[in-house]
């Protein structure tokens, strides 16, 4: 019997696929977001033969035991080094983003959804993912014993056990990531861990005026300017002995850069007004969600200030790439907001899962925590959702699955009642037609044209913000670029 084949058991143990063979090649598979029957499930499956199948019969290497799903349904398998989806004439059909399919391409994050059970693609590191549940239980210990804070599986506890080992060293940090991720959690984190005597100071540099921004950091002297009427300590010295941090340091002036620089330097700062300086010891924590490297390219960042502060690099992923933490954040979050007992439809969990989420943690919070003070009853439902997410999903499952290989035979016709768990769902239409992806030049004049607007080329192209996405990180194109400041 293969290594990966599972059934329905209780021990999460016996339910866990692993490759035995040693090797340091990361390997594609599905990871796990979510099943009614997850605790029967593995958290990942690894692919290491080039074709499986999916399907409720054990005889497949990955068995779904659900009622909703065919004895055999889909077939994945590798073509010219890509991973490919098939749908196997399914009864309720195989759906990956939102539409049903027939044969596809996979690519990275793609959501799959086999009867109630959901899965993302990975095209690298999904052995890192199979000793992690969903619920948060993990098999053997976790990497990151100390810093509790970042909640989440594979991805986070590999992130929170590098903040771990670096927090008690004398080293800048420089945290990466888009609004919403997590960067001052990791900032407080750090302080935290580091030892450091010291108090935490946060500032984010593109919320202050830059006028007022070096007053703050600096401090100043009484008489120094019109309304300078007492001395003030400026952050800089508040954070004496602890950790400065700076956010959004990207937005930061050159003036006030200059100064932050001759600070690390010298270890001394000169308040607005002083003649003297003053030593401090700090230890300096800044994020930004734009590419410093650019920055320094076009002018707008001091490269030697860089060099200074890329002691250490943080990189937060976006939700929309770690899925998998989805629904262990929700339930974490009815709890921080005194619902613990908070239950999710299905409905309103695959509306989760498919949206792609801009602003991150921050945005799921806000949803959470909305959803719990609404209802005065034990489960949110789709109609707690906010409007944003209701939206998304009004094309769920609309499309009809295209036409099958003439080697197989016809899939039937979607039938909703066959499904009763299907959300939001309904009556098939023809797809759009379909194109391939845009060049780098055509992409770039999207973006340009839109302002960095993911959803609004999504809908001009006829794709899911997550397919957008997908392209930009292939291009390797960064958004702040289009954006207005």
């Amino acid at each position: 019997m293969s290594r990966y084949r599972t059934g329905v058991s209780s021990s999460y143990n016996d339910a866990e696929p692993r490759d035995s063979t040693p090797s340091h090649k990361e390997r594609a598979g599905l990871v796990l977001l979510y099943a009614p029957n997850f605790e029967q499930l593995s958290p990942a499956y690894v692919f290491v033969s080039p074709e499986l199948t999916i399907g409720r019969d054990p005889s497949n290497l990955i068995c779904v035991p659900e009622q909703a799903v065919s004895r055999q349904h889909a077939r994945i398998y590798s073509k010219d080094s890509r991973w490919m989806l098939q749908d196997l004439g399914s009864r309720n059909g195989t759906m990956v983003d939102g539409t049903y399919v027939g044969e596809i391409e996979l690519e990275p994050n793609h959501e799959i959804r086999v009867g109630d059970a959901m899965f993302k693609f990975v095209d690298a590191g999904a052995e890192k993912c199979v000793a992690y549940r969903i619920d948060g239980k993990v098999a053997g210990e976790r990497k990151a014993q100390l810093f509790t804070e970042l909640v989440g599986g594979a991805q986070m506890d590999q992130i929170a056990a590098d903040i771990e080992r670096i927090a008690p060293k004398e080293l800048s940090a420089v945290i990466l990531g888009e609004t919403g991720t997590g960067k001052e959690v990791v900032a407080r984190g750090i302080h935290r861990l580091s030892g450091r005597r010291g108090s935490h100071q946060a500032i984010n540099c593109a919320a202050i005026p830059h006028n007022l921004l070096e007053s703050e950091l600096f401090g100043y002297r009484r008489g120094a300017f019109s309304g300078a009427d007492r001395d003030k300590p400026g952050l800089i010295k508040l954070a004496d002995g602890g950790t400065l941090f700076l956010d959004e340091i990207g937005d930061m002036p050159l003036d006030a850069q200059a100064k932050l620089l001759r600070v690390l330097q010298s270890r001394e700062v000169f308040p607005l007004g002083a003649t003297t300086p003053e030593r401090v010891d700090i230890r300096v924590v800044c994020a930004t969600h734009r590419d410093l490297y650019q920055y320094v390219k076009e002018g707008k960042f001091r490269g030697d200030l860089l060099a200074r502060l890329n002691e250490h690099v943080v990189r937060l992923p976006p939700l929309r790439e770690r899925k998998e933490d989805i629904f262990l954040l929700a339930t974490s979050f009815c709890a921080r907001y005194g619902r613990p007992n908070l239950s999710f439809s299905f409905s309103f969990l695959v509306a989760l899962f498919h949206y792609d989420w801009p602003f991150n943690v921050r945005e799921l919070e806000s949803c959470i925590k909305r959803g719990a003070a609404l209802t005065d009853g034990t489960e949110l439902d789709t109609m707690h959702l906010p409007d944003a997410i209701s939206e998304h999903m009004k094309g769920y499952g609309d499309r009809q699955r295209v036409s099958l290989p003439s080697a197989l035979p016809a899939m039937p016709s979607y039938d909703p009642s066959a499904h009763a768990h299907a959300p939001m769902g309904g009556t098939p239409t023809a797809p759009p037609p379909r194109r391939g992806p845009p060049t780098e030049d055509e992409l770039r004049s999207l973006l340009e044209r839109h302002h960095g607007n993911v959803a609004a080329v999504g809908r001009e192209l006829g794709k899911e913000r997550m397919q957008v996405h997908r392209w930009l990180k292939r291009y390797n194109i960064d958004l702040s670029q289009y954006r207005a400041e």
